[in-house]
C-alpha cells in the first residue's frame, strides 16, 4: 500500500470555507457563459422570420460588457476577500437578479424569452446559500418583474419593442395574476433549491468528515507501521513487494525500505522460503556493506484481499522480519550458563566430598611427623614427606573451601561492629600462620573508634583476602601495607564507610585490572583466583563497590565502600 497519496490527501483536505469560495467562483464563470450564450442566441435568432424579440446588438454588448466587468471584478475581489463568504454570495445573487431584470426589460418585459434567467440565481443561490440565498433571490426577481410589470402598464418601455410586439390595454388584476404566477414559480423553485441545497451541503459535510477521520486514521496507521520495531513487508500475488516499514532499514540496510516497493521479494530476500509452514522460520541475509545477520521471518495471508476471496493459489501476504542474531547469541550464552551452572553444582557436590578424605589425610600426616620428628634424623627423609602432604593438604582444604565459599555464598547478616577490633581478628590469626614474614608491617590509619555496619563474618573474609593478597606482592623483607578508613557519601548521596588497602609493591598490570574480579584468574602461582572473587561477591551482596588501581605513589590499591543503614 502507497501512503503517500493519503498523506497528501491528508494535508490538503479542503475546508468548508475553501469548498464555498470556489462554488462562488463556478457561478461567476456560469454567469459569464450563460449571458455569452444567450448573446449567441440573439445572433442566431435576429430576423424577421423569427417571431421573437431581439435585444439589439448594442444594448446587449453594453449588458454584456457590465457582466463581464462585474465577474472579473467580483472574482479578483474573492480571491482576495477575507470576511463573510455568504454576504458576498448573497451580494451575488442580486447582482445576477438585475442583470436578469436589465436582460427581460430590454427584451419585452412580460413577453420577453429570457425570463428563465431570472431562475439561474435563484437556484445558485438555493444551491450554495442554502437556507437563505435561494429565498432572498426569488424576493428580488419577484419584486424586479413587478417593477417592469408596473414599467409596462405605464408604457415604460424601449420604443424598438413596438416593432415586434404591440402591448395591450391589459387590467390591474391581469398583472396581479401575472405577477403571483411568476412570484409563486420564483419562491417554488427557491424552496426545492434551498432543500437540495440543505441536502448537498449536509453530505458534503459528512463526506469531509469521514474523508479527514479516513486520513486521520491512514497517518495514524502509517505512523504506527513505521514505528513497529519488526520489520514488515507486503506483497501482492506476484510476489512484488507493496510496502515495506522504516523497520526494514535495519535490516536490509539505511534509507532502503522504499527503494524495494516495486521489487520482487526473491531478489531482495532470496532465501525465505514461503511454502514452508507458518512456524519460526530463519534464514542467512547479507547486507550491502557484507555483514551476514541472522533473520527471523514469519508470513501469512492477508484477511479479506480480493484475491484471497476468490481463493488465488498466491495471496497477498504479510511478511514480518526480525533481525535475531543477538537473541541467538544469548540463547547460546544462556545455554552455556546452564551448562556450566550444572557443572557448578557437581563441582561443589564432589569438592564437598573431597573435603572430609583431605581432612582425614592432613590428620594422619600430622601424626606420622609427630612421630617421625620423635625418631630424630634416620627419619628425617619421611618427616619432610610427611610436611609436603600435610601443607599440601591443607592447601586443598583452602582452595575447597574458597571454591564451595563462592558457589554458594551466604546471605549477609548485618550490624554495628568495630572495624579495628575486626582487623586484629585477622592479622591475629594471620600472624599464628608459619608461613607469615616477621618484616611485615600493616599500618592502620583510621580513627580506632569508627564502626561498620556489615556481616562480620563475612567481612573477617574479605579483609582475609586483601592482607595475604597483598602481602603476596610486597618486596621480601620490606612487606608493608597501609589500611585507611573513613566516613563518605556515594553517588547516590548515601552515608557509607570507605576501606582501603594500598601495599607498597610494583601495582597492578593495567591489562590485568578489569580480570582481577573474575573467577579463576591469578598472577599467582599458589594462587586459585577465588579470593577476590568471593570479595566481589560479599561487596555485592552488601550493596557496595570495590575498585581495584594502581596508587599515585606506587602499588596496588583496593577500596571498598559499604553503604551505612
Amino acid at each position: 500500500m502507497d501512503f503517500s497519496i493519503l498523506l497528501d490527501r491528508a494535508r490538503n483536505t479542503i475546508s468548508t470555507d475553501q469548498l464555498q469560495r470556489n462554488q462562488l467562483l463556478w457561478m461567476l464563470l456560469l454567469r459569464t457563459i450563460l449571458y455569452t450564450l444567450l448573446l449567441a442566441v440573439s445572433y442566431i435568432f435576429q430576423g424577421s422570420e423569427f417571431d421573437i424579440i431581439i435585444v439589439p446588438a448594442n444594448l446587449f454588448i453594453l449588458l454584456l460588457l457590465a457582466v463581464y466587468l462585474a465577474t472579473i471584478f467580483s472574482a479578483f475581489w474573492l480571491l482576495i476577500y477575507q470576511g463573510s463568504l455568504r454576504k458576498f454570495g448573497f451580494i451575488q445573487t442580486l447582482i445576477d437578479t438585475c442583470f436578469a431584470a436589465l436582460l427581460v426589460f430590454f427584451s419585452g418585459s412580460s413577453s420577453s424569452i429570457f425570463s428563465s434567467v431570472f431562475f439561474f440565481p435563484i437556484v445558485a443561490g438555493g444551491l450554495i446559500l442554502p437556507r437563505k440565498g435561494g429565498l432572498v433571490a426569488a424576493a428580488a426577481a419577484t419584486l424586479l418583474f413587478g417593477a417592469l410589470l408596473f414599467l409596462e402598464t405605464h408604457r415604460l418601455y424601449p420604443a424598438y419593442i413596438l416593432e415586434y410586439v404591440a402591448f395591450p390595454s391589459t387590467s390591474s388584476m391581469a398583472n396581479l395574476n401575472n405577477f403571483a404566477v411568476h412570484g409563486l414559480t420564483f419562491f417554488l423553485a427557491a424552496i426545492l433549491s434551498a432543500m437540495f441545497g440543505k441536502r448537498l451541503l449536509k453530505t458534503e459535510d459528512a463526506l469531509n468528515d469521514s474523508l479527514k477521520n479516513f486520513d486521520r486514521l491512514a497517518v495514524l496507521y502509517k505512523q504506527i507501521f513505521d514505528n513497529i520495531s519488526t520489520g514488515i513487508v507486503t506483497i501482492d500475488e506476484e510476489g512484488i513487494i507493496t510496502s515495506a516499514n522504516a523497520a526494514v532499514d535495519k535490516i536490509v540496510g539505511h534509507n532502503k525500505a522504499l527503494a524495494l516497493i516495486g521489487k520482487k521479494l526473491a531478489t531482495v530476500f532470496p532465501n525465505i522460503e514461503l511454502s514452508e509452514e507458518n512456524h519460526r522460520l530463519t534464514t542467512d541475509f547479507q547486507k550491502d556493506d557484507g555483514t551476514k545477520v541472522r533473520l527471523g521471518y514469519a508470513h501469512m495471508i492477508i484477511q479479506g484481499s480480493e484475491n484471497e476471496k476468490q481463493g488465488s493459489t498466491n495471496p497477498h501476504k504479510i511478511i514480518t522480519l526480525r533481525d535475531i542474531s543477538e537473541i541467538e547469541k544469548l540463547e547460546q550464552q544462556v545455554r552455556q550458563t546452564e551448562k556450566l551452572a550444572a557443572i557448578g553444582m557437581m563441582s561443589a557436590s564432589i569438592a564437598h566430598d573431597f573435603r572430609n578424605p583431605l581432612a582425614a589425610i592432613s590428620g594422619s600426616a600430622q601424626v606420622l611427623a609427630k612421630e617421625f620428628s620423635e625418631e630424630g634424623t634416620k627419619s628425617y627423609a619421611n618427616f619432610q614427606l610427611t610436611n609436603i602432604i600435610q601443607r599440601e593438604s591443607n592447601r586443598l582444604i583452602t582452595t575447597i573451601s574458597d571454591f564451595l565459599r563462592f558457589s554458594r555464598p551466604e546471605h549477609c547478616h548485618c550490624n554495628w561492629f568495630s572495624l579495628r577490633n575486626c582487623l586484629d581478628e585477622v592479622l591475629q590469626v594471620l600472624r599464628a600462620d608459619p608461613v607469615w614474614p616477621a618484616t611485615a608491617q600493616i599500618i592502620f590509619d583510621f580513627n580506632r573508634t569508627l564502626d561498620i555496619w556489615a556481616d562480620e563474618k563475612q567481612m573477617f573474609t574479605v579483609f582475609n583476602h586483601f592482607i595475604q593478597n597483598g602481602l603476596a606482592f610486597c618486596p621480601a623483607g620490606n612487606e608493608r601495607i597501609t589500611i585507611t578508613a573513613h566516613e563518605t557519601k556515594t553517588a547516590q548521596n548515601y552515608d557509607a564507610i570507605l576501606v582501603s588497602f594500598h601495599d607498597n609493591g610494583a601495582g597492578i598490570a593495567e591489562n590485568q585490572i578489569a580480570q582481577l574480579f573474575e573467577p579463576f584468574f591469578t598472577t599467582r602461582t599458589d594462587g586459585t583466583g577465588l579470593g577476590l572473587a568471593i570479595v566481589k561477591q560479599t561487596i555485592d551482596e552488601h550493596h557496595g563497590t570495590v575498585v581495584a588501581q594502581n596508587a599515585e605513589t606506587g602499588g596496588g590499591l583496593f577500596t571498598i565502600t559499604i553503604p551505612l543503614p
